[in-house]
């Protein structure tokens, strides 16, 4: 019989649904976990694309004749749509005034996209129009030009969707919007006809992303509330990423053209590149022509801090003419800690005295998260900005891009938070726990816990248990746990402790993966890390532990970590087999 066959739960982290995990044994589902988290969050998929929270905000997406509000038009399903379905709708008017419209009231600001797909009949225009924020785009149906008739949208698009039809839409910076209308028609030309439409969408975020259908509430989708997150970084296998509540408190993560962000000697192009996400979001940070220094993005307002606590600021970054970035805390409050990378070559070229630390991390076709920790030295604020690293002079065409800038209270980077107006908080992955477990897949009088783990942090002031086998009322307990210097504790407790080993230096490096095993039997405790015999234990005066459930980072998280593995043996394995186990 091979080590896994004697497992009682085995979970290897491949299938989710919200609010749960599941194990692949037992095939009953009586391991699997259930998983809170309230809030979206984002996640490396396994495309190597940072995967994120969708949405569609608008109501009856593709239902005309129900909360939509309709002004001397008319609105008939059932036509040849785009995607060769019968879905599709036909808005008629008869030409009473030029403002014929179809709308829905629905307010929201910051940075949003709006789209629809539409196709040309007796008349050829549409017009979509934001009130509140007044922006007005007219699109052309019959050959695909579009033009900005008021107001100052982000980005506006026209994207050929075949057979005629094309999907329009705007991006905009959106100070108070109330209303969205759509004229089937130019906005003030009496001009009576049909147009064709279908499938309107409302979506935070600088493009339009796949649609989503929605009927009497808004549709989210992606990595959304109480979604586990399989994270792919590094790996062809994904690992469960569990990590703390975290805020960023940068208003606007993607959009650097707006009145978040301050430009010196440089110029946004906004919808460059594709970026992290494999969408074409990243921003080209151009240098102005002439210019070789004092040329910086700096983000608007400036950020409180707290003598003694730690920062950590990053960015997306990517070569393209230029490839040195600077981030800089540039504020006495932070001391001298700033960070140059080179974007060619992934490497940190220059360091400020004061960085508690630095690094860059590669995400891909030539992305990098360069990232700079520093610490507070004075109670104040604290400006964030980017920088050309090298000074060279610009031409008015070259520079580099950049995506998703996050400053958050902490001392090290966490996964990335979007925001697109205002600070958002991601709140910690918890209550990561077997769900109305048999108890019977628990060893009560001995076992073996095992865990193949990474560790994401090396925050010093926090431990985290990513393993525990426990009671309800934790009186009784088997555990491994980060500590807080960066080690690694196992122990067995009953109301006292039974056993507690623990490793030395070398167990706990970010990044690196480690596998974990502790077996239990009164008189006969032992430890295993990476193929490595840790500590034994012979105390008597275990008894039945009557332990319910397995839970994984359950218990106030502060630590990121990554769970690879997560293994349960009714039985105290051999010490010959918990070598052959936890070896890597």
């Amino acid at each position: 019989m091979s080590i896994y066959d004697k497992s009682s739960l085995v979970l290897i982290p491949s299938g989710t649904k919200t609010g749960k995990v599941y194990s692949q044994k037992p095939v009953s589902g009586d391991g699997d976990f259930t998983f809170t988290r309230s809030s979206a969050a984002t996640r490396v998929n396994a495309d190597g694309f940072i995967e994120k929270e969708t949405q569609n905000l608008l109501l009856q997406s593709n239902n005309f004749n129900t909360t939509w509000t309709l002004y001397s038009v008319t609105a008939t399903s059932g036509q040849a749509g785009y995607d060769g379905s019968s879905d599709a709708w036909e808005i008629s008017t008869t030409g009473v005034n030029g403002f014929e419209n179809l709308n829905q009231n629905i307010s929201f600001s910051g940075v949003h996209t709006i789209s629809m797909y539409a196709k040309a009949g007796s008349n050829n225009y549409l017009t979509m129009r934001s009130l509140g924020t007044d922006i007005r785009v007219q699109f052309k149906l019959d050959d695909g030009t579009h033009s900005t008739t008021f107001g100052s949208p982000i980005d506006t698009f026209m994207e050929d969707a075949g057979g005629g039809w094309y999907r329009c839409g705007f991006t905009a910076n959106f100070s108070s919007a109330s209303e969205w209308v759509f004229y089937p028609q130019q906005i003030g030309i009496t001009d009576a006809g049909t147009i064709y439409i279908q499938d309107a969408q409302l979506e935070q975020g600088l493009v339009a992303r796949d649609y989503i259908e929605t009927t009497t509430t808004a549709i989210y989708g992606g990595i959304t509330d109480n979604v586990p997150r399989l994270d792919y970084t590094d790996s062809s296998c994904p690992a469960l990423l569990l990590e703390p509540q975290r805020t960023n408190i940068i208003e606007s993560s993607e959009y650097f053209d707006g009145s978040l962000w301050s430009v010196t000697n440089i110029t946004i192009t906004n919808n460059d590149a594709e970026s992290p996400e494999g969408i074409d979001n990243a921003s080209k940070i151009v240098l102005d022509s002439g210019s070789s220094s004092s040329c910086e993005l700096r983000a608007q307002n400036n950020k409180s801090v707290t003598l003694g606590d730690d920062y950590t600021f990053s960015v997306f970054a990517k070569a393209d003419e230029f490839d040195k970035i600077e981030l800089d805390f540039s504020n006495s409050r932070m001391g001298d800690a700033f960070v140059v990378a080179n974007l060619t070559n992934g490497t940190i070229t220059s360091r400020g005295d004061d960085n508690t630390s630095d690094s860059i991390e590669d995400y891909g076709d030539g992305w990098y998260r360069i990232i700079l920790t520093g610490t507070a030295i004075a109670t104040g604020t604290t400006a964030l900005i980017f920088r050309l690293g090298a000074n060279p002079t610009g031409d008015g065409t070259s520079g580099f891009h950049i995506y998703g800038a996050q400053f958050e209270a902490g001392s090290y980077a966490t996964s990335y938070i979007p925001t697109y107006g205002s600070s958002v908080t991601r709140v910690a992955d918890v209550d990561c726990e077997t769900a109305n477990p048999d108890t019977s897949l628990f060893g009560q009088t001995e076992g073996t816990i095992f865990c193949e783990y990474t560790p994401v942090s090396d925050d010093t002031t926090n431990q985290s248990r990513f393993i525990r086998l426990r009671n309800s009322s934790n009186s009784n307990q088997i555990y491994m746990q980060h500590n807080a210097a960066n080690n690694i504790n196992a122990v067995v407790f009953n109301g006292s402790n039974q056993f507690v080993g623990q490793t030395s230096t070398g167990y706990a490096s970010v990044g690196n993966t480690y596998k974990f095993a502790l077996a239990y039997k009164d008189g006969d405790y032992a430890f295993y890390a990476n193929g490595v015999q840790i500590d034994t234990g012979t105390a008597t005066g275990l008894g039945t532990l009557a332990v319910d459930r397995l839970d994984l980072d359950n218990v106030n998280i502060s630590k990121s970590s990554k769970v690879n593995q997560a293994l349960v043996f009714k039985t105290r394995l051999s010490n010959e087999e918990l070598a052959a186990l936890t070896t890597i």
